[in-house]
């Protein structure tokens, strides 16, 4: 005869872990069986996780030590518990599913040397100073701290950036005007969706420039009208759309600053018809000959989002971004924050907040720009052993730019033969045609200088010539 039957929601292991167990109606040992089966497949009770004693276990769920035991017989006889007199009752070992084995269609060689643009040397990460901040953070706060954050980010934060900013960027802006994001990806997003809120239909972007960023304007609901580079920078006299997003410190990919006549332009077309010049500052603190170029949004604070983020100067696994936003936008952009993930999450605003008022943020900066520049002096010293290859570009940023005769997707596949992970210009254009000359964008940011060193000499055999 069978009687409907529940134990409680959970047991406690000999570890001191509860485990739940659903125990269904039906008779008590199929039920305890079940249970325990169901618990060993689908992980919960891991390999060599030990049970609890007949006795014990019976006395949790208020059953007979002999239904208990007989249980545990079962499951035993099926091979997936052991058990042995005088020693704890376990789960077994189980052999893995075997996984079919499938022909490989990915022939590609291995990656085995990073110098894609765009990617910091994680190695330098300042563990150290992070983790003293993150201390000296813990160590004073709140309770209140631990609970929902301000969707536009904490004020701690938003302080040190705006001193930090004014000082080292030359931008004007205070702690009312920042808004907290979860890195420039977020950022171009919610500026995206706010212009799209207030009528806009197109955005400008540069040509070449960032494919990823396109894509997320274009998922907005805004279109993306390109606007020409060439030597000086972007074409401001092409831009025909309310709101531009530009590189104007060092042009992604080419390299290349805004030329003072265009950004006098710029900033006259911003005042002029009222748009809106989106400022992505993405490596602007790594100027290698001289100090870096001022942000352009000094310019016209009333007229330019300035945005930025850790990425390149941290890493980009810290998710923190920040946008310095006209006065006009701070709620809106706000508001979009907080329809998009409420709020950046605290206790890294917090300590990043602490790295920039101890100035320790300062210091890394300095020892990050002084090893990029070695590295960009290695690689140049490169270059002038192959004249086919043209470097472009001012001596800033993560990245170099070189354009050569050679076919683009030759030297790719070149590349690639050697184990090297790089990018082609080609594809950061807005509409890739033939007669577009080619080129590589070589990083000289990712890997560590034993790697860097490495890498190298693994280009110098990947360039014909």
């Amino acid at each position: 005869m069978s009687e409907d039957w529940s134990g409680p929601p959970a047991i406690r292991l000999p570890q001191g872990l509860d485990l739940h167990l659903e125990l269904g109606p039906g008779p008590r040992q199929a039920g305890l069986e079940d249970a325990l089966r169901t618990a060993v497949r689908d992980g919960r009770l891991g390999a060599d996780a030990r049970l609890p004693s007949t006795r014990a276990l019976a006395r949790q769920l208020g059953l007979a030590r002999g239904t208990v035991t007989a249980a545990y017989d079962q499951l035993a006889a099926e091979g997936l518990l052991l058990t042995r007199p005088g020693a704890a009752t376990t789960v077994a070992r189980l052999p893995s599913a075997a996984t079919p084995v499938t022909p490989a269609t990915d022939t590609a060689p291995p990656v085995r040397h990073d110098l894609r643009p765009g990617i910091p040397d994680g190695s330098a990460f300042p563990a150290r100073a992070w983790l003293a901040a993150t201390r000296r953070v813990l160590a004073r706060a709140r309770p209140e701290d631990f609970g929902h954050g301000d969707p536009q980010g904490r004020y701690e934060l938003r302080a040190a950036l705006a001193g930090q900013l004014g000082r080292t960027r030359g931008v004007l802006t205070s702690p009312g005007q920042i808004v907290i994001t979860s890195g420039f990806y977020q950022s171009i997003g919610l500026l995206a969706s706010v212009l799209r809120a207030r009528g806009a239909a197109e955005l400008a972007t540069e040509d070449p420039g960032h494919r990823t960023y396109r894509e997320v304007v274009t998922r907005a609901g805004l279109r993306v009208v390109p606007v020409p580079v060439d030597e000086h920078g972007a074409r401001v006299d092409s831009i025909t759309a309310p709101a531009v997003l530009l590189t104007p410190s060092h042009q992604y990919p080419t390299g290349v600053p805004l030329h003072p006549d265009r950004r006098r332009e710029l900033a006259s077309w911003a005042h002029r018809t009222g748009g809106l010049v989106i400022e992505d500052d993405y490596d602007g603190e790594f100027r290698h000959d001289r100090r870096p170029v001022g942000a352009f949004q000094a310019l016209a604070p009333d007229r330019t989002v300035y945005c930025g983020s850790t990425s390149k100067t941290l890493g980009p696994a810290l998710r923190l971004g920040w946008l310095a936003v006209p006065p006009d936008l701070v709620r809106p952009v706000t508001e979009a924050k907080e329809r998009a993930d409420f709020y950046t999450e605290t206790l890294g605003q917090l300590t990043l907040a602490e790295l920039i008022t101890t100035h320790a943020y300062d210091r890394h900066v300095r020892a990050a720009r002084l090893r990029y520049r070695r590295r960009r002096t290695l690689l140049h010293q490169l270059l002038s052993t192959h004249p086919d290859f043209t470097p472009h570009g001012v001596p800033a940023g993560l990245h170099t730019l070189v354009t050569t005769p050679h076919p683009e997707p030759a030297l790719l596949a070149r590349c690639a033969a050697h184990g090297i992970a790089l990018r082609g210009l080609t594809e950061l254009h807005h509409t890739p045609a033939q007669d577009r000359p080619g080129g590589l964008l070589i990083g000289f940011g990712a890997t560590t200088d034993h790697g860097f060193a490495r890498a190298l000499r693994a280009l110098d055999e990947a360039l014909p010539g």
